[in-house]
């Protein structure tokens, strides 16, 4: 059992909503989205934050489990929802990677992950174009992006968004590093 979102099950699922309360987009209560994901039937939910993430147990995570929590949440909240879904264990094994041990770290600098759906590649040829000043992209993997926002050095993340949208498509989302340790089950 789920007995807090600190200690979610290795086999939790992990939906990550694209979109949900930030600067700009459509607002949802914590308790709405808890509630819509309910009514579908999943077991243990726990929203993490007001990001649009939310940890559930599920029977299995098969390659339909997206669309249809999508479709779901669309008739619950009346709008479209681009979900992405990876499991804990996943985002632990992320976590276990330390993709960003070896870069500096500190107030001025943002770490990022980006999900994308299924294993995309990152841009033409899976590679992607420069990024603005003050953006870094410390490694393309197939389902996911890792950057760095360096403040000092001018960087901004609404110019990641941006880039990543014009690099992307709006086929994935990003949640900084802290929210991602704490949704594999760690301390942000």
């Amino acid at each position: 059992m789920m007995s807090a979102i600190s200690d979610p099950l290795s086999s939790a699922i992990v939906v990550l909503l694209r979109g949900v309360n930030n600067v700009g987009s459509r607002r949802v209560t914590m308790a709405a989205l808890k509630s819509a994901v309910e009514t579908m039937g999943f077991k243990n939910v726990r929203t993490v934050l007001a990001s649009g993430n939310v940890i559930v147990e599920a029977p299995r995570c098969g390659p339909d489990l997206g669309r249809r929590i999508a479709v779901g949440l669309e008739k619950a909240l009346g709008f479209p929802v681009t979900v992405l879904i990876r499991t804990v264990r996943d985002l632990r094994a992320i976590v276990r990677s330390e993709p960003f041990k070896a870069l500096p770290s500190g107030p001025d600098v943002q770490q990022y992950v980006t999900f994308m759906e299924g294993k995309g590649t990152a841009g033409a040829g899976g590679r992607l174009p420069p990024p603005p000043k003050g953006v870094s992209i410390v490694r393309a993997d197939p389902g996911e992006i890792y950057s760095i926002v360096d403040l000092a050095r001018g960087g901004r993340t609404p110019d990641l968004m941006r880039y990543l949208d014009r690099s992307l498509g709006p086929a994935g989302t990003t949640r900084n590093w802290r929210t991602v340790v704490k949704l594999a089950g760690g301390e942000p």
